[in-house]
């Protein structure tokens, strides 16, 4: 893929990252200076995604700080009023010397009560280790997201550098154009030249502005690109500090990273803590749903007097509750059993169905990324070599199409050569840079990728972990 479609790839990918615009750029126009570390520490600062990550991981971390208060009696006061169907009549009597008749009761009653419940059952046990880990799984999927994030930002600083550096390797390839039409004009106005060489070179200034416009539009869009990535403006200028472009010999063989995929890949230790809430949960539902609760109550309640017609007579006369005027109530002790975990057709038994399925699919998906995880490093690591084995080859080329081009103008200088072979060795030299230049800056980023999978901190492998 040529350099302009892969920056604006880039460009584009970047677009899909969460980004804020809380930062201020520096006043008065100045380019804001930053290395490789202060470009990842403004994104974490300033990203929206990671700042909603951050809101859901202090969710998380009070869940399980408070994770005790499930054994918290549930406190409250009800009061109940009611209607009977039907009057009811209390009996008179006639014993002489007295004679008491019928009495028909109120038919609306009266309950006020102060209660506290408390229920108990191994699954809530559980319950508070699902709390815990769902806190651990909180932290690991933060700092994926933070790794994830810091990946994005470091290749994305070094892909601004490479097209900054093509830039400057196209204006001096401009000015070295403009250097050749001027020496074709010298050659045609000495006799030395035709006059079709002149205009050759002349055509080969102009087409070279559309490229230059071109590059210079790119660098600009992936510019403000990365300024929204960092929460900046978008037209915030950089002055981004260059990064060193040594390739080295990685000190480890492949079997050695590969053996280190399952404790530090990022995305793997997700999988992992993910698989343990699931476990935890599974756990949970099963002792709730094959273990009895004991259930402990107590309350502390009134009767409004039967007597009389709570709607006809004050609330707030204390002889009106209860006919010595004292307060009832009880405490109670309920052992409560639900068979329907027993039965495979019903909702308990169901969702503990789906909560092992949950976990089998989880479980194959890890294999699977443990798997995908080691085709990725064995072909980064075979990428790198390559790049590695080519750059003494692509250096070497370098310095023969340098030798040819100032054979080639020389040439051309002194009539020997026409102005097309002098465009052919600029375009080869040209390339040749270019290609050196892309692969250094490759080299870089698949070290960013493999430092990523392997759980690493990054710039271990690159040595530029300190910028």
């Amino acid at each position: 893929m040529s350099l302009l479609p892969r920056a604006l790839l880039l460009a584009g990918i970047i677009l899909f990252c969460a980004f804020s615009v809380h930062a201020q750029a520096p006043a008065g126009g100045e380019a804001l200076r930053l290395t490789p570390g202060q470009a990842v520490d403004m994104a974490i600062r300033n990203n929206l995604n990671l700042e909603m990550a951050r809101i859901g991981l202090d969710i998380q971390r009070r869940g399980a700080n408070f994770a005790w208060n499930q054994f918290v009696p549930s406190v409250g006061v009800r009061g109940t009023m009611s209607r009977a169907n039907w009057p009811n009549v209390v009996a008179g009597m006639d014993i002489p010397p007295i004679s008491i008749p019928p009495t028909t009761l109120p038919q609306w009653t009266l309950l006020g009560a102060f209660y506290a419940d408390l229920v108990f059952n191994l699954a809530q046990i559980e319950n508070i280790r699902v709390l815990r880990q769902q806190h651990a799984e909180g932290l690991i999927n933060f700092e994926r997201a933070s790794l994830q994030m810091e990946q994005i930002v470091r290749r994305m600083y070094n892909n601004i550098l490479l097209l900054q550096a093509n830039a400057a390797l196209l204006e001096e390839s401009y000015l070295n154009t403009q250097r050749q039409a001027q020496m074709a004009e010298a050659s045609f106005n000495a006799g030395l030249a035709p006059r079709l060489a002149w205009l050759q070179a002349q055509v080969a200034v102009e087409n070279m502005r559309p490229a230059i416009n071109d590059l210079e539009s790119a660098l600009e869009t992936l510019m403000g690109n990365f300024a929204l990535l960092l929460g900046l403006p978008h037209y915030t200028s950089f002055e981004l500090q260059p990064v060193p472009l040594g390739v080295s010999v990685i000190p480890y063989d492949s079997a050695d990273l590969i053996s280190r995929v399952a404790a530090g890949n990022p995305d793997i230790n997700a999988l992992q803590a993910g698989i343990v809430v699931l476990q935890s949960q599974r756990r949970a539902m099963r002792l709730g749903n094959y273990t009895p609760s004991l259930i402990f109550g107590w309350t502390v309640s009134s009767m409004f007097d039967p007597q009389l017609d709570p709607l006809n007579n004050s609330w707030s006369e204390r002889n009106n509750w209860n006919r010595d005027g004292q307060a009832g109530g009880a405490f109670s002790i309920t052992l409560n059993m639900s068979f329907n975990g027993f039965l495979p057709f019903t909702r308990e038994s169901q969702q503990l169905r789906d909560m092992n399925a949950a976990l089998q699919i989880q479980n194959i998906m890890l294999a699977q990324t443990i798997r995908e995880t080691e085709l990725e490093i064995f072909t980064k690591i075979n990428s790198l070599e390559r790049i590695r084995a080519n750059m003494e080859v692509q250096q070497a080329t370098v310095y023969l199409a340098e030798e040819s081009f100032r054979l080639t103008e020389e040439a051309f200088r002194a009539g020997l050569q026409d102005f097309q072979a002098v465009q052919n060795a600029s375009l080869a030299l040209e390339q040749a840079r270019l290609q050196v230049l892309t692969q250094q800056f490759n080299y870089l980023n698949d070290l960013i990728d493999l430092e990523y999978s392997l759980g690493i901190p990054f710039g271990t492998l690159s040595g530029n972990g300190s910028m």
